[in-house]
This record gives C-alpha cells, structure tokens and sequence, in this order.
C-alpha cells in the first residue's frame, strides 16, 4: 500500500516537461488565444441555450443563470490563468497536478478532460452536421437517412457530413498552429459580427412585458427538474456552464504560446469575459422579444425569433454564418485535445506513439487518434447519453486545478516561474472557485454522475494496468 500511494503521488519535474515540450514551436499570440478561446466558447450552444435555459428551468432570469456560470467559470479561470503562466507545458490540468499532486491525480485530472475532448468534437461535428444539413433542406437539398444519421439513429449508417468536416479540420491542423489560427481568426470574427447583428435587430424587438415576471414562480417539471425560483436558475446554470468550459482548451496549447507570462492570462481571462457578455446579452434579446414559452422544444430559438419578428433574410444569414462559425469550435476542441493526447504519449502514460513529434514539431499522430475516435462517435454511434459527462468530466478537472493554486504558490519562484499573473485575495478565492465547480457538479443530472464514475473506473483501470508499468516519471 505504501509503494502504491508512493506511486500514485509521485511529482513530476517541472524541467522535464519544458524540455519536452520545447521542440513544439511557439507561435500563438495574445489574438489567436482570444480567437480559440471565443471560438471554442460561442459555439452553437449561443444560438439554442438561452431559449433553452428560459423556456425549460428560469424564465427570463435564465439571464441569472449565465451570469452566476459566469461567474463560476470566472473564479476557475483565474487558476487556470496563474498555472498557465507559472507552467506552460502541454497537456494543461493534466501536466500540472502532475507537476504539484502527483502523477495519479494528474493522470485522473486528464483522463476526466479527455472525455470533454473526445465527446465535444463529435457533438460539435454532429451539430454542425444537423445544421448544414437543414440550411440545405430549406433549398430543396437532402441527404438520404443513411448518410445524415448515426448508425441505429433514424435508419441511418453513417453521418457523412460529421465525417468529412472531422477530416477536413484534422487537416488544417495537421499543417501547423499558425494556418489553423488565421482561420479561427477569420471565422471568429464573422461569427460575432452575425451576433451582434442579431443583437441590433433583435433588440427593435424587445417588449419589456417579457421580462414579467423576471424570476417565475417555482414548479417541478414534469421530467422532474426544477422551473422557476432559485431552484430553476440553478437548473440553469448547471445546463449552461457547458457552454463556458471551451476556455480550458487555451491552456492546453499553452506550450505554443508566444510569452506565455503575459499571453496566457490574457487569452484565458478575456475570451471568457468576452464569451460570457455575448451570452448574456443574446439571452436578455431573446427573452425580450418573445416571451419565453415560445422557446420550449425550439432547436433554433434565435433564427425562429429573428424571423416571427419579420427579419426572414437576417435569420438566413445569421444562421448560415452560424454553421460556419462552428467550425471555430471544432479548431479549438480538436486543437486541445490532440495536444492532451500528445501529452498522455510525451509521459508514456498512454503509448508513446501518441507523443511524436513530425519533422515540423506538430503531435500528428495523437491529431489522428482524435480524429479517428470523434468520427467513430460522432459518425458512427449513437451518443446523445453522453452530453453531460463534457460538463461532468471537465467540472472535475477544474476542482483539482483549483485546489492545486494552494500547492503551486510555495513553489513559485523555485522549480517553476514566478508567474506575473496571480490568482487575487489568495488563499480564499481559490477554495471559493473549488466551492463554486462542486455546486455545479452537484447540480447536473445523476445520469452524468454515474457515466463520469464509470469514466473514472475506467480510467484507473487503464493508469494501473498500463500507465503506472510504463511511465517515464516512476522510472526516473
């Protein structure tokens, strides 16, 4: 037992993985940060939660809702922020509570992402998939329901289009961080400009009479989640703060990062505040123009508004640059996760495969991997169970991140850097952050508790049969 616990605590040098890490080439600017971290961040999810979150569980106080995940996401995002800064390595959570609680509660922090990771860029291909797909339909184009559908799902076999787009980002990727980041770039851009165009027209829309009354009063619904009252908003924010954990996915390229003292903080901190307004301010224009019953069972609450307001064309348009946004999240969720992977292979806690490096410095191999597994789940499998475990399985990591700020400060300015970004009114904030992703872990479904269990299990199962036996850390 003691060799066990000696094991499963046992710290990596924080030298080791700047070595390592040093021949990925560090190309990424403050400004393509904030475009990963907004792209990954304001994805479809902007254009279908807030109709969601008012017409299922808060009302118009679904504006509450993201604004107390907000919040949440906020306080972990300071810690995020000071251990990127302190500890630029690949692989992010992963590689630091490797670094300060050891090599098994590292490899639990990581394994808990790779499921956000895995899931995400097959839902986020699906989703895409789902909308092209309808923008078609209203052409006059569809696809046949064996290639528009998971197999099992609707008489399908494959979904073609999940699958081409999956390539078709794999390759960008494949040819470097600074082709991907030009594109991210360009089509973050678009995409908030066809939001605040929805936020312009929108808001000539707006009757004050929807926002009354602004918390509803409280019932059970019938699937037995909570509508109205505290209890409805915090439904709510327990629904939406999937939609703000695409910031983690910047930390994970941190390794690639120009001056990533000042460019992590920076791109971590201001893509949430600046994802966190949009969602605030289409929620507020959503609810205004109609009131929030409308949105139950709408899957496009924003282009349905935009068009029983008289705005036909707009809808169009924003709809379609919607669909072509979500490729941003697509970039930034297959970016992440293939150097997490790449990470898993550096330490030999996954095969090393997954930790070479081409000729060009970029982790090809593990882009593959991801690439490969997201098509078998977002093509091939049914996975529609699965959505919460991205909340539940990233919520996890962010608890330990949290926590590790307690183990990190001693050692700032000895084995690691001493940071310029530091986590404010230390030491209570970052307990008041681990508080905070715990509430909203309790708050999500008990079917996403019990596969994130299953997950970890499984994830054990793997470090002591095969991570434990053949990482470099306990042969060092």
């Amino acid at each position: 037992m003691e060799n066990f616990f000696k094991a499963f605590t046992k710290k990596e040098d924080p030298s080791i993985y700047e070595d390592k890490d040093s021949h990925l080439v560090r190309v990424l600017t403050v400004k393509d940060f904030l475009a990963l971290g907004v792209g990954t961040i304001v994805s479809t999810s902007i254009f279908t939660l807030p109709g969601i979150v008012a017409a299922q569980h808060a009302g118009p106080a679904a504006i509450l809702s993201f604004l107390i995940a907000a919040i949440v996401a906020g306080l972990v995002a300071f810690a995020y922020a000071e251990m990127a800064a302190a500890m630029p390595f690949a692989g992010s959570a992963y590689s630091w509570i490797n670094v300060v609680f050891g090599e098994g509660f590292g490899w639990i922090a990581g394994w808990a992402l790779l499921a956000e990771y895995f899931i995400a860029v097959a839902f986020v291909a699906s989703g895409l998939s789902a909308n092209f797909r309808g923008l078609l339909a209203s052409l006059g184009v569809t696809f046949p329901n064996a290639i528009s559908n998971p197999l099992g799902t609707n008489h399908g076999i494959i979904d073609i289009v999940a699958v081409v787009v999956i390539v078709l980002v794999a390759l960008l990727l494949s040819r470097g961080v600074s082709d991907a980041a030009r594109v991210e770039n360009v089509l973050v851009v678009l995409k908030v400009l066809a939001i605040i165009v929805f936020l312009v027209v929108g808001a000539t829309a707006i009757n004050i009479h929807n926002y009354v009354p602004f918390i509803p009063k409280f019932h059970v619904n019938p699937d037995g989640t909570s509508f109205g009252g505290w209890q409805g908003i915090y439904s709510g924010v327990s629904m939406i703060f999937l939609a703000y954990i695409g910031f983690d996915s910047i930390a994970a390229n941190s390794a690639e990062a120009k001056d990533p003292q000042k460019t992590m903080p920076r791109g971590i901190l201001g893509s949430l505040i600046i994802a966190a307004t949009l969602f605030i301010l289409v929620g507020l224009v959503l609810v205004g123009m109609f009131k929030y019953t409308n949105y139950a069972n709408n899957a496009e609450p924003v282009g349905w508004a935009l068009r029983q307001a008289g705005h036909g064309t707009i809808a169009a348009i924003v709809q379609a640059i919607a669909v072509i946004g979500m490729f941003t999240a697509l970039i930034g969720m297959m970016l992440a996760g293939s150097r997490l992977l790449y990470s898993f292979g550096r330490d030999r806690m996954l095969p090393k495969w997954l930790g070479k490096l081409n000729p060009n410095g970029l982790p090809n191999h593990a882009l593959l991997f991801l690439s490969t597994i997201g098509v078998i789940i977002g093509a091939i499998m049914p996975f529609a169970f699965l959505a919460q475990l991205i909340s539940a399985g990233t919520l996890i990591a962010f608890m330990f991140v949290s926590l590790g700020i307690y183990a990190l400060r001693p050692r700032e300015g000895k084995d690691v850097a001493d940071p310029d970004f530091k986590m404010p009114w230390y030491p209570v904030l970052p307990a008041v952050a681990f508080l905070g992703a715990l509430a909203v872990f309790w708050g999500l479904d008990i079917e996403a508790k019990v596969y994130s269990l299953i997950w970890f299990i499984i994830g054990l199962v793997i470090y002591f049969l095969y991570g434990k036996n053949h990482s470099l850390n306990q042969k060092n």
